[in-house]
């Protein structure tokens, strides 16, 4: 985002903790007055990610009703707030880029996501593999975590041995509070195999 020359925001978006209740004008805003307690008008992230990059982080727990507002928002580069005039949307000029580690094919097949939506995002896919596909990735995570947190220790080779052929189907958060929890109960200058694998149970 900062490098693509867009002058608004950055907006990071969790789908799946955003209250049903408050969705619509979460995401789309609301007037004054559109309901009990909207004592005023509220931009929703749509709008706040004018000019900008929206992310939607796990788009599939998106309610089905809002798919289709969302999927109207994006032809039409506009929004609706919630108690707004339909004759007066919001022009909006954002960019959408959405993660899922949920198979949206499947959500589709499930009739769980649709799928006008989800040809509408589809323009560039990016396929993140798990670790255990990923060589001398979870090497060198491990030590990015140990030097993040300024910590001065090493990886013996046992520890290495294991950090490269464990599985880690807890993928990168697995792999970093292994590594935390050991830095913590180490009691030397190195995490041996024997520091990681109680925390591999």
């Amino acid at each position: 985002h900062q490098l693509s020359g867009r002058k608004g925001s950055f907006i990071a978006v969790n789908c799946a903790a955003v209250p049903v209740s408050i969705a619509e004008s979460f995401f789309f805003g609301h007037e004054r007055g559109a309901f009990s307690g909207a004592d005023r008008r509220h931009l929703g992230v749509i709008e706040q990610a004018d000019k900008g990059t929206l992310f939607l982080d796990e788009i599939a727990d998106l309610p089905l009703e809002l798919q289709a507002k969302l999927l109207r928002a994006i032809q039409e580069r506009e929004v609706i707030r919630v108690g707004q005039s339909a004759a007066s949307p919001v022009k909006v000029d954002i960019r959408i880029v959405v993660g899922s580690h949920i198979d949206l094919v499947g959500r589709i097949e499930e009739k769980l996501f649709r799928e006008d939506l989800y040809y509408r995002l589809r323009e560039y896919l990016i396929t993140l593999p798990p670790l255990r596909e990923r060589d001398d990735d979870p090497l060198l995570l491990a030590q990015h975590f140990l030097e993040r947190r300024d910590l001065k220790l090493v990886l013996r080779r046992d520890a290495v041995r294991l950090v490269r052929s464990y599985p880690w189907p807890g993928n990168v958060r697995e792999l970093q509070s292994a590594v935390r929890a050991a830095a913590i109960d180490v009691d030397g200058s190195s995490i041996g195999a024997d520091d990681l694998r109680p925390h591999l149970q």
